[in-house]
């Protein structure tokens, strides 16, 4: 288990990415688009992140969620119960078996929102490498939907790096190092995204209005029980 320190708390700004259309709404919009965007941009405030939710009431005991390292040939996953952050598994599956996957682990681990890490390059811009994740969390999105459950994207600059640190810090070797990358730079993505309570994460929405139904309910039924 390994447990990192979080940095001060900051305002929710999240985006909206519908995967059917392929764009991304930032919450900051000029005059002009206000007014038109202004109930698509609803759903930010209906769907926060757990991180956001948290941030509200730090006794709150929802919410677990699932830290996800896309790579070409290997998903290193990591959980977050809370603010603890643990490196799950890694695994070695591509298309709809790997997204399969993904909501079986999230039903056993009582997770109900996916983290997801977005490619970008140093200076903010997205990578070849980022339509292949968006394309991913599109389709990830709807499955999650149909159980009342979220996805997010969430920048994943250095996280490998970083995760290589941690490990050798830690004193692994380099043939556990080799196994376990991707999962450590999972939870440290978890890590991010509960330090910055959700700030800059982009929230993936399917297209379906009666799978936004579900979402909603899904939210409300969160709150509800706890």
């Amino acid at each position: 288990m390994c447990s990192l320190q979080l940095h001060p708390p900051h305002a929710l700004s999240s985006r909206i990415y519908s995967p059917a259309k392929f764009f991304s709404i930032p919450t900051t919009l000029n005059h002009n688009r206000k007014s038109r965007l202004r109930a698509t941009l609803s759903f930010v405030e209906e769907f926060p992140p757990n991180a956001n939710r948290r941030q509200s009431d730090p006794q709150w005991k929802g919410g677990f969620s699932l830290g996800i390292d896309l790579g070409l040939s290997r998903t290193g996953l990591a959980l977050s119960k809370g603010f603890s952050f643990r490196p799950l598994t890694v695994l070695k599956l591509r298309g709809e078996k790997l997204e399969l996957r993904l909501l079986d682990i999230a039903e056993k681990e009582e997770a109900d929102e996916f983290i997801i890490g977005l490619p970008k390059s140093w200076d903010g811009k997205e990578t070849p490498q980022s339509n292949k994740v968006r394309s991913v969390a599109g389709r990830l999105a709807v499955r999650a939907a149909e159980r009342g459950w979220r996805v997010y994207l969430q920048d994943e600059h250095g996280t490998s790096t970083e995760a290589s640190s941690l490990m050798i810090n830690m004193g692994l070797r380099k043939s556990a190092r080799q196994r376990s990358t991707d999962a450590y730079a999972a939870a440290i993505l978890l890590k991010r995204y509960f330090a910055a309570s959700g700030q800059g994460t982009e929230l993936v929405l399917p297209k379906q209005i009666d799978l936004l139904e579900k979402l909603r309910r899904g939210v409300t039924e969160e709150f509800d029980s706890f």
